[in-house]
């Protein structure tokens, strides 16, 4: 488990201590960061190709994602919900970002934009196996893998060089709170959800442990369970991501903390943008901390709970 576990954090540790001072330097960091969950999907995509029976394997994955997703958002709205009142966080009519960098719908489109990579690498993986191509599945495995390490030692960039020290994220009690409650109302779902999903305890736990990172639960717990489950911790996560973008401009008002809190390790990329929009300014900090934190949270705890 720790060699697993320092092979999977040292691209992060390695990225975070990179100072980037140019923005155009920043904007490629950006780039590539997309480019390589879209290389990751596609990826995944040809791995699921070589499944036998494939169609019974995809609706059998469906079913599980499904199941999985709807017991962890039934704990995190609950969770997320009591916090709520706790913190009593209103946002009320703060000041909004009129320049947000995309819509509601944009963003919707970009996440089934997603969807529509991973179908395109099971065509393609199809079409490779037809022209009797059967090692691709095992040499897209072990390239999702490297480009999963490029994408984390990229995202230690971003993280580095987001504005926001460590210090000011450790001392931001709404940040960490949020977090910290998604996290653990994440988990108990996981534990809920196993029997259903006939897996052991610590699986469950480690399928709960995306918070949202697609491209990295389904790696990771591809490589330790199978590409179907790869698929339920994909498809769980993505959907995470989906129902925010709906969530945020109901309750960012009158219910920051479930708003913002929702979207999981998304909060600080690909989500902020809708919570700027709706919520203003006052909700960007609190969002990149509980963010932040959570995408530091979520390879540890995955390759910690697979271990057992």
């Amino acid at each position: 488990m720790l060699s697993g576990l320092l092979i999977v954090l040292l691209p992060l540790v390695l990225g975070y201590l990179v100072p980037v001072r140019s923005p155009d330097a920043l904007a490629v960091i950006n780039r590539g960061v997309s480019a390589s969950v879209y290389v990751i999907l596609l990826l995944m995509g040809i791995s699921l190709a070589g499944l036998d029976e494939l169609g019974r394997e995809l609706s059998r994955m469906g079913g599980q994602a499904l199941t999985l997703f709807t017991v962890i958002t039934a704990c995190n709205l609950l969770a997320l919900g009591w916090l709520s009142r706790r913190l009593a966080l209103r946002m009320g009519p703060s000041p909004v970002v009129a320049d947000a960098p995309t819509t509601k719908l944009a963003a919707l489109a970009g996440s089934l934009a997603l969807v529509a990579v991973v179908a395109g690498g099971v065509l393609i993986g199809l079409a490779l196996a037809w022209l009797g191509g059967d090692t691709i599945f095992q040499h897209a495995e072990l390239l999702a893998e490297w480009v999963l390490y490029v994408l984390l030692a990229l995202i230690g960039c971003q993280l580095r060089n987001s504005g926001m020290p460590l210090r000011q994220i450790l001392l931001n009690r709404h940040g960490l709170a949020i977090a910290m409650t998604l996290a653990v109302s994440s988990l108990i779902g996981g534990l809920l959800a196993a029997p259903l999903l006939s897996l052991s305890w610590n699986e469950g736990l480690a399928l709960a442990s995306g918070f949202g990172w697609y491209s990295l639960s389904a790696i990771l717990i591809g490589d330790q369970l199978g590409p179907v489950f790869g698929g339920v911790a994909f498809f769980n996560d993505l959907s995470r991501e989906l129902l925010a973008f709906i969530l945020i401009p109901l309750f960012i008002k009158r219910h920051a903390p479930l708003a913002i809190g929702y979207g999981g390790a998304t909060s600080m990329d690909f989500t902020l943008p809708v919570i700027q929009q709706h919520g203003g300014v006052a909700c960007v900090p609190i969002a990149v901390v509980s963010g932040f934190i959570l995408s530091l949270l979520s390879p540890p705890l995955i390759l910690f709970f697979l271990s057992l």
